[in-house]
């Protein structure tokens, strides 16, 4: 069964956007990984949420406060998903991270998360 939302979307987006705060200047992190990194909401199988995290994580970004560096997240072939692409292009750019062909080199530019001590979720499905 897929999702629309998470059951408390709030809390969600909350830990979505306190990871995303986490990434540093300088690198990116995917919808995806993201996913992987945050905790199964409760009441939600392991399976169902594979089904639909990685879109609630976009949910989250599309509704991102100010102080959230949203141009650090990009899709899991490290494209932009933005509607302004280039806007994103020029704040990545600014932090020395440059796209070639339209995507951002993920083995030399993606944040895992480890090296500031976060734990990814053990037993993923992902």
């Amino acid at each position: 069964m897929s999702y629309q939302s998470p059951p408390n979307q709030q809390l969600y987006y909350d830990q979505v956007w306190a990871l995303v705060r986490k990434v540093p200047r300088g690198m990116v992190i995917t919808y995806g990984r993201i996913a992987r990194m945050l905790p199964i909401p409760e009441g939600i199988s392991a399976e169902d949420y594979q089904l639909s995290a990685s879109r609630w994580v976009g949910l989250a970004m599309a509704a991102c406060p100010d102080d959230v560096p949203w141009q650090r997240v990009v899709n899991s072939q490290g494209k932009f998903s933005y509607s302004d692409a280039g806007k994103q292009a020029e704040l990545l750019a600014a932090e020395g991270v440059y796209p070639s062909k339209g995507k951002v080199d993920l083995v030399e530019y993606e944040w895992s998360g480890t090296e500031q001590g976060d734990e990814v979720r053990q037993g993923s499905l992902f």
